[in-house]
């Protein structure tokens, strides 16, 4: 189970390399990107900070909560920081498990509540030269039972 803020690129690939298991029957990942719109303006780039003294611990609880409630062999999550261009992964979530309903939901369980619960702020800047802060996605989908039927 990992947690990491990082100022660099992701790269999924070797991500995925890292969590390779002979012993998972299943992979799951999801990819947050920086799209280049956003509530009808045009997005230029987005800048992302978070509180690193306070967002590992609550990301690896996260963690280990998903573990607990689906199976999860292996978890893993990267969060960008610093300024992002459209295209940019923003944050990675990998899971591996022994079947594939655990490694999906597991994953859906895990951006929900970074998205929800982590302290990282994302400020969009727009080709007009405005921006503003956007609050985090609050989807309320922290049980798992909700998660069978969010959308």
């Amino acid at each position: 189970m990992k947690f990491r803020l990082t100022d660099q690129a992701i790269e999924p690939s070797a991500l995925r390399r890292e969590m390779l298991s002979l012993s998972a029957g299943a992979y799951c990942s999801y990819e947050g990107w920086v799209r280049d719109h956003n509530e009808g303006k045009a997005v230029q780039e987005l800048h992302y900070s978070g509180y690193p003294q306070l967002a590992p611990s609550i990301a690896e609880r996260i963690l280990q909560e998903a573990q607990e409630k689906f199976q999860v062999e292996d978890a893993a999550v990267v969060h960008r920081t610093g300024a992002l261009m459209t295209g940019d992964i923003a944050v990675w979530v990998g899971v591996t498990a022994h079947h594939r309903g655990d490694s999906f939901l597991a994953c859906r369980y895990i951006i929900d509540n970074i998205k929800h619960r982590l302290p990282i702020w994302k400020k969009e800047i727009y080709s007009d030269g405005s921006h503003a802060w956007i609050e985090s996605n609050h989807c309320g989908c922290s049980d798992p039972k909700n998660l069978e039927h969010s959308h």
